[in-house]
């Protein structure tokens, strides 16, 4: 396992609260997926790095009426591993998936 880098107090600090940010982005991405505000389509197509770093899995779980049991089923079905990113679904996965959201 490759050790941490040696940070200053500053640089850590930095580091921490940018994390922070980014974690509120896709909390605030995953609110407006549950309220309707922003489409599973424009989430895909998104050039935003907050939403290409969401997790899939976490982005249906956020879909109103779709728990974890039928998210997984849906990431079966389509052919997504669980710990795929948005950003690293191809363009045949990410059709697909929007296809069968439809249903």
């Amino acid at each position: 396992m490759a050790t941490p880098p040696i940070l200053t107090p500053e640089q850590r600090s930095a580091a921490l609260a940018k994390a922070a940010e980014a974690r509120t982005a896709r909390a605030a991405i995953k609110v407006e997926l549950k309220q309707g505000t922003m489409t599973v389509a424009a989430a895909l197509q998104s050039a935003d790095p907050n939403v290409g770093k969401l997790k899939v899995i976490a982005m249906l779980e956020s879909l109103p009426g779709l728990g974890k049991v039928k998210a997984r089923k849906i990431m079966e079905e389509v052919g997504i591993a669980d710990n795929r990113k948005i950003q690293g679904l191809g363009t045949q996965q990410k059709k697909t998936l929007l296809e069968h959201l439809a249903k």
